[in-house]
């Protein structure tokens, strides 16, 4: 498929989704997605991702389990991108009735009320997007960072998108980092989808129990700036609402050598992401094999 072609079929797709009442458009997506579960080697990962994370010392779950959950877990997925494509369409009221900060919100708050920034550090679960527009309405606008796309003109499509509900995108390139700062030390609000080492070369960590490496960001930013530290995840559920936890602030300040201290926070984080996955694990929607064996 040529960069015009690609380009055309996501504004179509998008706006087809626009157009469909947002319960039809989950119907469709969850169910395709569920359709995908036992036929797509991302399906394998996501099932072996879950185990792992659903473990209990040397319990694992059996083969029943894992593909009910597995099944979910897809669904909750074709349920996320459902959902990202509707959101411009949806009133600032609907986007609101459907969602509540069940716990931490006086984190937060009281974080973003010290003026010296806020790094949140999420996973990729739930609808974290409907979070940041109802962040953003509530006076704490949120920018956050994404792979490029190819060509540039899709990538600029999904920034549109995403600034129509009140999220700016960045791009995660070379300049992503002095960006972040300079959202920070104005007292922003940045957040950072970080249990994923995208680009490789993270921070090793202990994350269910494995060595892997993930991305170090959020130390990285919260130690050089001073801002406060929290993780948060955003679920989807019960039925057509949907429920945000947040964590308290994770120290973040420096000990010693840089490279020491971003360690060391990124283990604290990693942890945080570690207890938000654990209460819904079937929407933890990663389609890697997150836990392959370091090089």
């Amino acid at each position: 498929m040529g960069p015009r072609a690609k380009v055309a079929t996501f504004v179509t797709i998008g706006a087809m989704l626009e157009r469909l009442p947002l319960r039809w458009s989950v119907w469709l997506f969850s169910s395709t997605a569920r359709w995908f579960s036992t036929r797509v080697s991302g399906a394998a990962n996501l099932s072996t991702n879950i185990d792992v994370a659903t473990r209990d010392g040397e319990r694992t779950l059996n083969d029943s389990d894992r593909r009910r959950l597995t099944k979910r877990a897809m669904a909750s997925y074709g349920q996320y991108w459902a959902e990202g494509a509707k959101l411009p369409a949806l009133s600032p009221d609907t986007i609101t009735k459907h969602f509540v900060v069940g716990e931490g919100l006086e984190y937060l708050e009281a974080a973003y009320a010290e003026g010296k920034g806020v790094v949140v550090a999420l996973p990729h679960i739930g609808s974290w997007e409907w979070g940041g527009s109802v962040i953003t309405a509530q006076g704490m606008p949120i920018t956050v960072v994404a792979e490029e796309l190819d060509p540039p003109a899709l990538f600029e499509w999904f920034r549109r998108k995403r600034a129509a509900v009140g999220i700016k995108v960045e791009p995660l390139n070379a300049q992503a980092s002095s960006t972040l700062l300079s959202v920070l030390r104005d007292g922003g609000l940045v957040g950072l989808l970080c249990d994923r080492d995208i680009q490789g070369g993270g921070i090793a960590v202990d994350f269910f129990g494995r060595r892997v490496t993930v991305p170090g960001g959020p130390a990285t930013l919260a130690l050089r700036s001073g801002a406060a530290l929290l993780a948060a995840a955003c679920y989807i559920g019960p039925g057509d609402d949907h429920y945000a936890v947040i964590s308290r602030p994770i120290p973040a300040q420096r000990e010693g050598r840089l490279r020491d201290d971003v360690e060391r926070v990124s283990q604290a984080v990693t942890d945080e992401l570690a207890r938000l996955i654990r209460r819904a694990p079937e929407q933890w929607h990663v389609l890697e094999d997150r836990f392959a064996p370091l090089p």
